[in-house]
């Protein structure tokens, strides 16, 4: 009996620990994309991304019919590295509610953007992801962008 329970016990805490370890490197991978948009460096942000990324936006404005906005990813990176580095950009992430189903995961993240230290926009962003050999890929973002 006491085998027995020794292993469920084991069994329980590897199953648990695995998953937090999934849902930390989801969070080291959105934080990496992050941390390349803040540093204007483009390769870092590549190396998150899967190569068949997509950015979307729907951005609401009051009164107003949502807009829906995809982007290429050359334009993307062309928009980060032409921001000048005076130009301080803070996104502050409020919660992530992070599910995986083996190899995909979404991130379900509501955030404040900050450009220069006020409050330019708010909104929540998707992050879609993929497991690529052991390592999370973002394989898409749409948020939504409201003023």
């Amino acid at each position: 009996m006491n085998k027995l329970t020794f292993f469920v016990f084991s069994l329980l805490i590897f199953n648990k620990t695995y998953a937090q370890s999934d849902q930390q490197q989801i969070e080291n991978t959105i934080s990496t994309f992050f941390d390349g948009i803040y540093k204007r460096d483009t390769v870092l942000i590549s190396s998150v991304l899967h190569k068949n990324c997509s950015l979307n936006s729907v951005n609401i404005l009051a009164g107003k019919p949502a807009q829906h906005k995809s982007e290429t990813m050359s334009g993307f990176f062309k928009s980060i590295a032409s921001i000048p580095s005076n130009v301080i950009l803070e996104e502050r992430l409020l919660v992530h509610k992070i599910q995986v189903d083996e190899a995909l995961a979404i991130d379900w993240t509501p955030y404040e953007f900050y450009v220069n230290q006020k409050l330019s926009h708010k909104g929540t962003n998707v992050f879609t992801l993929v497991k690529t050999g052991d390592s999370w890929k973002i394989f898409s973002i749409i948020d939504t962008r409201k003023k």
